[in-house]
C-alpha cells in the first residue's frame, strides 16, 4: 500500500468535494475505479476513502457505493431548514438581501483560522423575515469566497454545496436593538425568536449563524412520542 497515492487519492476527491464541483448525493469512484485510474493497489484506494467517510465529507453504502455525504438534517431534533424553501412552501416571494461581507481571522470559531463573515436579510412577500449574520470557516469551505451571495443565501449555497455531520442549536427570545429593529421593521424592544447553530464536519467547525426572527413570523415545532 502506497501511502502517498493515498494522501494524493483523498486530497484530490475532498478538493472536489470542497469546491462544490461534487454535490451532495453525487456517486464517488469505488475502490476499484480508483485503483484503476492511479494504478494503485485496491487496499491503497480503500484506505482514502476511509479517511474522507471519517471526516464526513462520503458516505459508504454496502452494495450500493461511495457517495457525497449529505446533510443529516432527519437525525436532528430541529431541522436545518433552508429559509428561502420554507418562505415558497408558505406561498410568499422570498428575497434575500445581503448587507455586509467580508474576509477576517478571528477565533470566533475555535483557534484562529480565516473566516467569512455574512449579514443580510430574508424577506417574505415583501417584509423583512430573518436578519442573519453568520461566519463561514474558509479553511473548511473554500469555495464560498467566489460564490455569489448578492443572488443566493448562503445557507441556501451552503446546503447545496458542504456537508456537515454535526449541529447544535441554541433558542432563546432576544429584545430587538435599534439596528435589529431597523432591521426587522419592528419596535426596538421587540421579543424576536433567535437561532444560533453550530455546524461541524468531523471535529472542524463549519460555520456558526445566527438568525433573529420578526415578531410573530416564525415558530418552531418538534414532534415526539412517548417511549415506554
Amino acid at each position: 500500500m502506497n501511502p502517498g497515492i493515498s494522501e494524493q487519492i483523498r486530497r484530490t476527491i475532498e478538493a472536489r468535494i470542497l469546491s462544490g464541483e461534487w454535490a451532495p448525493g453525487a456517486r464517488v469512484p469505488g475502490d476499484d475505479e480508483l485503483a484503476g485510474q492511479y494504478g494503485c493497489a485496491r487496499m491503497t484506494a480503500n484506505k482514502a476513502l476511509s479517511a474522507l467517510a471519517a471526516a464526513g465529507l462520503v458516505e459508504r453504502r454496502r452494495r450500493a457505493g461511495t457517495f457525497v455525504a449529505r446533510p443529516r438534517s432527519q437525525a436532528m431534533v430541529l431541522e436545518i431548514t433552508d429559509l428561502a424553501a420554507e418562505v415558497a412552501a408558505r406561498g410568499e416571494a422570498y428575497r434575500w438581501q445581503l448587507t455586509r461581507r467580508r474576509a477576517l481571522r478571528s477565533e470566533a470559531l475555535g483557534p484562529v483560522a480565516p473566516l467569512l463573515e455574512i449579514e443580510g436579510v430574508h424577506w417574505a412577500d415583501g417584509a423583512p423575515f430573518a436578519a442573519e449574520q453568520r461566519l463561514v470557516n474558509l479553511a473548511e469551505v473554500p469555495a464560498i469566497a467566489q460564490a455569489d451571495l448578492t443572488r443566493e443565501a448562503p445557507g441556501t449555497w451552503l446546503l447545496a454545496h458542504a456537508p456537515w455531520t454535526e449541529a447544535e442549536h441554541r433558542i432563546s427570545a432576544e429584545a430587538a436593538d435599534r439596528p435589529l429593529a431597523k432591521a426587522l421593521a419592528c419596535p426596538p424592544g421587540s421579543a424576536c425568536l433567535t437561532v444560533r447553530r453550530r455546524t461541524w464536519r468531523g471535529l472542524a467547525p463549519v460555520t456558526l449563524v445566527t438568525q433573529h426572527f420578526a415578531p410573530g413570523s416564525h415558530e418552531l415545532i418538534a414532534r415526539f412520542g412517548a417511549r415506554g
